[in-house]
C-alpha cells in the first residue's frame, strides 16, 4: 500500500535526530552520573564504575526510548524532525516486541563498525538493519509547516 502524503526519513535527518536525543540523554545522565561518582568517574579508563553507572547509562536511556517509542512513536529528536517509527508492513504502529526487537537492533547495527546504521543512506526504505530486523520504518509527512510564501502581484507602479 503506497502513502503518497509520507516519505521515508533519510540518513542525515536521522543523524540529527540522533543528535538531538544523545545530548538530552547527557543533560540528564551527566550530573547524575557526577554526582553519585564524582569528577573522577570522567576520567576513568573503566567500562563500568558501579551499579548506578550500569543504571544510568544503559538500563534507564533503553526504558526511556522504548517507552517513547510505544506512546509516540519517536523519541524527541525524531519528534524535531516530524519524524515517527511505523510497522513497515501496515504503516501502523509497531507493537511493543517490535519497539523491544528495534531498540536491541540497534547493537546489531553498531557492532560491525556501525554499518547496520549507515545501511540508512543506501536503503530504498531508508531502514538501517534495526528497522529491518523489526520489521519498522521511520516517515514522516511530505506536506509539513505553515503554507507557503504567496504574494500578490502588484500592478503598476
Amino acid at each position: 500500500m503506497e502513502n503518497a502524503e509520507l516519505e521515508y526519513v533519510g540518513f542525515w535527518l536521522r543523524v540529527g535526530a540522533a543528535l538531538i536525543d544523545t545530548v538530552l540523554i547527557l543533560i540528564v545522565c551527566a550530573p547524575l552520573l557526577t554526582w553519585i561518582y564524582g569528577s573522577g568517574y570522567w576520567l576513568s579508563a573503566g567500562l563500568f564504575q558501579g551499579p548506578a553507572d550500569l543504571l544510568i547509562n544503559w538500563i534507564l536511556p533503553a526504558i526511556a526510548v522504548v517507552l517513547f517509542w510505544m506512546y509516540r512513536q519517536a523519541t524527541p529528536g525524531k519528534m524535531a524532525i516530524s519524524a515517527r517509527i511505523v510497522d513497515a508492513r501496515t504503516g501502523g504502529k509497531p507493537s511493543t516486541g517490535q519497539l523491544i526487537g528495534r531498540y536491541l537492533g540497534y547493537y546489531v547495527s553498531t557492532i560491525p563498525l556501525g554499518l547496520g546504521l549507515i545501511w540508512v543512506a543506501f536503503d530504498a526504505r531508508k531502514q538501517g538493519w534495526h528497522d529491518k530486523l523489526a520489521g519498522t520504518v521511520v516517515v514522516r509527512s511530505r506536506v509539513r509547516g505553515p503554507q507557503p510564501v504567496k504574494f500578490e502581484r502588484q500592478t503598476g507602479t
